[in-house]
């Protein structure tokens, strides 16, 4: 029989992902797998890594499979992963619940399936280079619905969910890929990956003043919020009208707090300047050419500041104490749209250290904790951006043969 100790880490791993109350997780694993740990520790290794990436116990056939990969001479724990993720379920929980906080403000699990989740789910399975993932002309469809989602409307992607919990759904197949120009008649240059999404443009581009869209790629992409990057010390040619000089009477707020985010924020975002979510038709605006009017919110705020003339941007962050962010020198650090954008961000060290980082807390559930884990980490960030090509999947698998257990 396996350990209290050993139940209560699989039964925390079911309750992060399913919501079952822990009382109920125990009677289920004592009714339906309290035999399958009598073998030797490979077997509860290979059940573990199975359990971290699919969220369900394994089959016997399938843990047996798992076993041999961990046991002899040369054991195997990423091969052992692999199969583990051959499970749809790796697709269809693991990686939905992965991308789904990153869709909406509240930053929860809790929210229907839609385009930009679905994106993440098709990128993971078909190993496209996750650096795409804030530029690319892509958009993930399901073989079972006739036509191409709508830019209308998250209805396609609520039915396909509800296809994903049938029995025999296999994402390998069902879920495939198209381009948002075709599904969406947006302009290929104009498409930015998730940030292109319709789920992306109801949550970031709705009302205020697109610097939302900004915020929570960075949070979402870099793992840092404003407050990372305040730097006070960078100039404010770029900062919009909408931006008070002397909030409450008092000059030395924006000198001391407002400047430090606006300052190179403000010219980033004016990448996003021809986007707007028209609440009506339910779906993400591109008017190419056109600002949109939101940039001129509020513009007798400060009427000498900065008036958005078009979608070109600049980074400011490439110098100063931002540039540990790490750029890419071979990039401008400048240019127009929020494509150019994207691949600006995502050339980044703390992109890359940022996925792994996420993948880590998803798979070991808990954050890096101490020097081995910091270690193992840093790792798998070099081999994200070298041997595995921007692969996310592989991310997976090596956090999987690292939490296993000993």
């Amino acid at each position: 029989m396996t350990s209290r100790k050993h139940l209560d880490s699989i039964c925390d791993s079911f309750a992060r992902r399913i919501g079952y109350q822990f009382s109920l997780c125990i009677a289920l694993v004592f009714a339906t797998v309290s035999t399958t740990f009598a073998g030797p520790t490979e077997r509860e290794q290979a059940f573990r890594i199975h359990n971290r990436l699919a969220g369900v116990p394994p089959s016997e056939t399938v843990l047996t499979a798992m076993e041999a990969d961990l046991n002899g001479p040369n054991p195997d724990p990423i091969a052992a992963a692999r199969t583990a993720m051959d499970n749809p379920n790796f697709y269809t929980v693991t990686v939905k619940n992965f991308a789904a906080p990153w869709t909406n403000r509240d930053q929860t699990v809790f929210v229907p399936l839609n385009d930009y989740t679905t994106l993440v789910i098709g990128m993971v399975k078909d190993g496209v280079p996750f650096t795409e993932i804030l530029s690319a002309d892509l958009l993930y469809r399901h073989t079972g619905q006739q036509g191409l989602p709508s830019p209308n409307s998250n209805a396609y992607y609520e039915n396909l969910e509800q296809a994903m919990l049938q029995p025999g759904f296999d994402p390998q197949t069902e879920i495939v890929a198209t381009t948002q120009s075709a599904a969406y008649g947006t302009p290929t240059q104009a498409t930015a990956g998730v940030m292109t999404t319709r789920a992306a443009a109801e949550a970031f581009f709705i009302a205020g003043t697109n610097r939302a869209m900004f915020r929570f790629t960075l949070m979402n992409h870099m793992c840092t919020d404003l407050e990372g990057v305040h730097d006070t010390t960078i100039v404010p040619d770029r900062i919009r009208q909408d931006v008070s000089r002397s909030p409450g009477g008092d000059s030395r707020v924006f000198m001391n707090n407002c400047i430090g985010c606006h300052s190179g924020m403000d010219p980033l975002a004016q990448a996003f300047a021809y986007y707007d979510y028209d609440e009506v038709l339910g779906r993400m605006l591109y008017t190419g050419g056109t600002v949109a009017s939101k940039y001129f919110n509020n513009d007798t705020t400060f009427e000498d500041g900065f008036i958005t003339p078009d979608d070109s941007w600049n980074n400011y962050w490439r110098v100063g104490q931002n540039a540990n962010l790490g750029w890419d020198i071979n990039l401008p650090g400048n240019g127009a749209g929020a494509k150019t954008l994207g691949q600006e961000l995502a050339a980044t060290q703390a992109f890359a250290q940022c996925q792994v980082t996420k993948v880590f807390r998803n798979v070991c559930l808990r954050n890096p904790v101490d020097a081995p884990d910091r270690a193992v980490v840093a790792t798998m960030t070099g081999n994200f951006t070298g041997a595995y090509g921007y692969d996310l999947k592989e991310v997976f698998a090596a956090s999987a043969a690292y939490c296993m257990g000993n």
